[in-house]
């Protein structure tokens, strides 16, 4: 099985993408649907055991990934390859909405709409990945990416208050939180809420003091006439 490119909101390994001048940071879905697909597969089936996965979970899985088998493993997919892969995933969807792969197969839809500049089809995907994954980091990312939305669409407030949603959870020690907390003063300040930003500036300086963002922070700060 081909390994795909990392595509939404990764932080760790930092794949950008700007749009409108929003930095877009995408978590490598499709490998790792490729890579859950491929080890299911391969356990299940060298093991014999293969019969423990009902039909419709295999079928879901074969679905998800037959979805996502022409875009490209590099570079941006073409158009036409972003929405027949949009379209696919979103019947897979309809059919096999409790798939152990769905909350992956959401988040990556709402990539392929976020690239289409369709920020409300975007959100619903990700409010569905939200919503239905076990896993906190993919939780996380998913709540950003809602945030990243509203910043594209220029709606500060909107994208301050999801921002603080996807902190929920997280905490200075989670490798999210650095960089959470500095869109919320970001997008605080560019709304216009100099009080709230300087005071989530100061908040990450003191809560995350090594960050490599805080000498950022502190031009920040200085900007807005400000000490840390």
């Amino acid at each position: 099985m081909r390994l795909l490119r990392p595509a939404v909101p990764a932080r760790a390994a930092r794949a950008l993408t700007s749009m409108r001048g929003v930095p877009l940071r995408w978590l490598s879905t499709r490998l790792i649907v490729a890579l859950v697909g491929a080890a299911l597969a391969a356990a299940l089936a060298g093991l014999g055991l293969w019969w423990w996965l009902d039909a419709q979970e295999r079928e879901a899985v074969a679905a998800y990934l037959a979805a996502m088998k022409n875009l490209p493993a590099d570079g941006a997919p073409a158009p036409e390859a972003r929405a027949a892969a949009a379209r696919e995933l979103e019947a897979a969807l309809a059919r096999y909405p409790s798939s152990s792969l769905a909350p992956l197969a959401a988040y990556e839809l709402g990539n392929l709409r976020y690239a289409e500049r369709d920020w409300a089809r975007a959100r619903a995907a990700w409010e569905v990945a939200a919503a239905r994954t076990p896993s906190s980091t993919v939780r996380t990312l998913a709540r950003a990416a809602i945030a990243y939305s509203w910043e594209a669409e220029r709606n500060y407030e909107r994208a301050a208050a999801a921002f603080q949603a996807a902190l929920e959870g997280v905490g200075p020690g989670d490798f999210q939180y650095a960089d959470l907390l500095l869109d919320v003063a970001r997008t605080q300040e560019i709304a216009g809420n100099k009080d709230a930003a300087v005071e989530t500036y100061r908040r990450l300086l003191k809560e995350v003091p090594q960050s490599p963002r805080a000498e950022e922070v502190r031009v920040r700060l200085a900007r807005l006439g400000a000490g840390p």
